[in-house]
């Protein structure tokens, strides 16, 4: 592709300098070649900030439905029900072992308590509501609740979380919070946002300090309980610099930051790094009340059609779906190319063929690639530790290290297995210092667990691919490496459109295997059954296993060797469980859970007498 068809991003990012330095124990640490520069006290600051200098520029929108207005919230109307809150906050005595906690999805009124709580010094903590509402047994959610301790939780309404509320009922003493007012049994956070403020306010606001805790963010728990993680006013600040110094754009266009997102509040990608890049450069955010789900992403379409945003975030799923659509409206198709600056992408996740749609689809409107970005990291780097601010020739670059921001590769295997160091990352996990003192190396590198490569030896300013977690690969009984993350992307390529997801098996064996959760949607359509087919008929149908019997036969052809295809397929007629830890909200799935949860699955793949898997 000619750089002409590529496109300019130089008035969009900066260009990447990294430096890096080989020691002599074998590893090599990269840095940028760009000091942080010193950003925010913490995020309080950019509220106040805006709501003075752009008074009247909305912040926050959201809407009930397709067919209702936006209601919003200006940056002045924020500040104003965020310190009244915070009054109510203080009144109460809460603080980091007392924290508020947040149950229900994205909204307003989430957002504005929130902020209200980290106004003051008092620590926020949001919660999937998959684990509220998705889950039969609660028992996650009962560990979260015991861990923190809260001294208020919040819901958008108590009839939904009912059951929820009440498996939680005896670990806590907190103030239930309603966003419905007509709830007799909490309090309305409408009261709430109408405290007479008080200057005990402004006493504490000018107490907080980089080091003061801003919110708990909670891992997927997988392999236990779930960890919460410290996020400090440092952390995300300073994260927020570094964004602002590899986007360049947001320095020199404010005012021009327009973000229609969906990606939940309760993890690090939707709330550290987009919710907090609209804030810090006084944009507005709309928030989706759809996502990339059945029955759900129309919710999504319909909303951006009333607001193209700027910039567009999605996950892997949310861009298979949006390809779909845009194909089947032009009108969608034009203006979205010709409205949104660029794409961006979460690293690792993305297959190949929809970055090359998007590609084909934007050069078929607008003449010009759309640029696709992305960026690295986790829940305890808040989240960005690399950022990929430049035209990488395919999916999978995940950037170079941010401003501030040092990474160590060090040899694991045949993989280099890389930690991170910087203000960026968490101190640690609340009230669990053994687990804390095991996520850190001596240097006090953070322990993440990836492998990456370098995309050139050579010119590390040319960015690091994501190479796999270092947990999840295995060697088949040949010695052979299996990446089970490259894998994945792979054979969900090869696949497609007919797999959701992929679980790689093989472990002990001399073959590599797929668990398939499989895009049931798609599968009927390449059936030619109707909508009412059940799962069951659907996957038995010879045209779905003949489809997938390709699939597996496109993918030997691109890795010949044991450890690049799989052998065998089998379909999955129930969807990853979140009780089980197997995804999460963002649609993620989990190996290692999946593997562990479904070991009768595996045994059936296993069996070279059962009919039901797929072979090559």
């Amino acid at each position: 592709m000619t750089s002409a068809t590529r496109g300019d991003v130089s008035s969009l990012f900066a260009t990447p300098k990294t430096v890096a330095e080989h020691r002599a124990d074998g590893s090599i640490v990269l840095r940028s070649g760009e000091p942080l520069r010193d950003g925010a006290r913490c995020i309080g600051d950019w509220l106040e900030h805006f709501a003075q200098q752009t008074p009247d520029t909305v912040f926050l929108a959201e809407r009930d439905g397709a067919d209702t207005p936006w209601a919003t919230v200006t940056y002045a109307g924020a500040l104003r029900r965020v310190r009244a809150a915070a009054s109510w906050i203080l009144t109460q005595g809460l603080s980091a072992e007392r924290p508020v906690v947040i149950l229900s999805d994205n909204s307003i009124d989430h957002a504005l308590l929130a902020l209200a709580a980290q106004h003051v010094g008092v620590p926020s903590a949001a919660i999937s509501p998959a684990y509220s509402l998705m889950s039969k047994d609660f028992d996650k959610l009962k560990s979260m609740i015991a861990l923190l301790d809260p001294g208020a939780i919040y819901v958008s309404a108590t009839k939904p979380f009912a059951a929820a509320l009440a498996a939680i009922k005896p670990l806590h003493k907190a103030q239930i919070i309603s966003g419905n007012a007509g709830d007799a049994e909490a309090l309305a956070f409408r009261a709430i946002a109408a405290t007479p403020e008080t200057g005990d306010v402004a006493t504490a606001f000018a107490a907080v300090t980089p080091d003061t805790i801003a919110k708990f963010l909670f891992t997927s728990g997988s392999t236990g309980a779930p960890k919460a993680v410290i996020n400090t006013q440092r952390m995300l600040t300073s994260s927020q610099q570094a964004k602002a110094q590899t986007w360049t754009f947001l320095e020199q266009g404010r005012g021009d930051l327009v973000i229609l997102d969906w990606l939940p509040w309760s993890h690090t990608f939707g709330a550290n790094h987009n919710f907090n890049l609209v804030l810090r450069n006084g944009g507005s955010l709309y928030i989706d009340g759809g996502k990339p789900a059945p029955g759900l992403f129309a919710t999504s379409l319909a909303n951006l059609k009333s607001v193209m945003p700027t910039v567009y975030f999605n996950v892997p799923r949310g861009f298979d779906m949006l390809i779909a659509a845009l194909r089947a409206d032009e009108e969608l198709r034009r203006n979205f190319f010709n409205e949104v600056k660029f794409a961006f992408y979460a690293g690792a996740a993305l297959p190949q063929n929809l970055w090359d749609a998007l590609e084909e689809l934007s050069i078929k409107t607008v003449g010009r690639a759309m640029p696709m970005v992305s960026a690295w990291g986790s829940t305890e780097t808040s989240p960005l530790a690399t950022d990929c601010h430049f035209l990488a020739e395919r999916s999978g670059n995940i950037g170079v290290p941010i401003p501030g921001t040092e990474l160590k590769l060090v040899a694991s295997g045949d993989k280099l297995e890389v930690r991170v160091r910087g203000p960026n990352v968490t101190p640690g996990y609340w009230n669990a210092p053994e687990l804390t003192k095991q996520a850190f190396d001596a240097e006090g590198f953070y322990l993440i667990g990836d492998a990456v490569k370098l995309a050139d030896v050579d010119r590390p300013e040319r960015g690091l691919f994501f190479d796999g977690r270092v947990a999840e690969d295995f060697k088949l009984n040949s010695g052979t490496w299996v990446s089970v993350g490259t894998l994945r992307v792979a054979g969900i390529a090869a696949l497609a459109p007919l797999a959701q997801d992929i679980v790689v098996a093989g472990h002990g064996g001399d073959e590599v295997r797929f668990l398939v959760f499989p895009n049931i949607v798609a599968c009927r359509a390449h059936a030619g059954l109707p909508e009412t087919a059940g799962v069951n008929e659907v996957l038995a149908h010879d045209n779905v296993r003949i489809a997938i019997a390709q699939g597996l036969s496109r993918l030997k052809q691109q890795g010949a060797n044991s450890s690049g295809h799989a052998t065998r397929t089998l379909l999955l007629t129930e969807p990853p469980s979140v009780d089980g830890g197997e995804i999460t909200d963002k649609g993620y799935i989990n190996q290692r859970a999946v593997l562990a949860r479904r070991a009768e699955a595996v045994a059936r793949l296993n069996d070279d007498a059962s009919g039901e898997w797929i072979g090559l």
